[in-house]
């Protein structure tokens, strides 16, 4: 199997979820045994001689593969929500969206000097969710952060709202 492979089988649904936009469906590829299992290798290879210690999943879409890429690493697996999600004290980064501010969440015990962390979610657009999610995982004064999609929207230039000491990376590419 290959990225083209993965690739061909996203699903597009046009005009979703507003008109002219081309959304990219990924529950095929999680629908299929196959694929799953060679997107969670394609995760491990990349990140087994990284010296993770916690994966951190982006709500909600960053909770499919984020678990998977805990288990197969040995690291723990941390949940960055929306306000009013999270049980425990928090800390909070908030940031400008094209339709109004938001915010993201994390257990204010969740990371440490210690962990060497990689950030996930499923698509690379504007990269505004991440960057938050980065400023977050960064208060907590972590070793390192690797932050990984599995899929960017390459046209819509979001890698450039990253700094260039930032590692980013992801799995499939689509121009739209």
């Amino acid at each position: 199997m290959s990225i083209e492979n993965l690739k061909a089988a996203v699903r597009n649904i046009p005009n979703f979820p507003i008109e002219g936009v081309q959304f990219k469906d990924i529950t095929t590829l999680f629908q299929s045994p196959e694929y799953l299992k060679e997107m969670s290798d394609i995760l491990y290879e990349k990140y087994k001689d990284k010296g993770i210690t916690k994966v951190v999943g982006i709500e909600s879409r960053g909770f499919f593969l984020g678990p998977t890429l805990a288990i197969r690493l040995g690291a723990g697996f941390v949940p960055i929500r929306k306000p009013g999600k999270l049980p425990y004290g928090v800390i909070e980064e908030k940031y400008t969206k094209e339709y109004g501010e938001d915010a993201v969440q994390i257990h204010e015990d969740a990371l440490n000097e210690n962990d060497v962390v990689v950030i996930h979610d499923d698509l690379l657009a504007t990269g505004g969710t991440m960057i938050a999610a980065y400023k977050l995982v960064k208060k907590m004064g972590v070793k390192n952060i690797y932050i990984d999609f599995l899929i960017e929207l390459e046209d819509l230039k979001g890698r450039e709202a990253f700094t260039e000491d930032m590692i980013v990376d992801s799995l499939i590419k689509f121009h739209i």
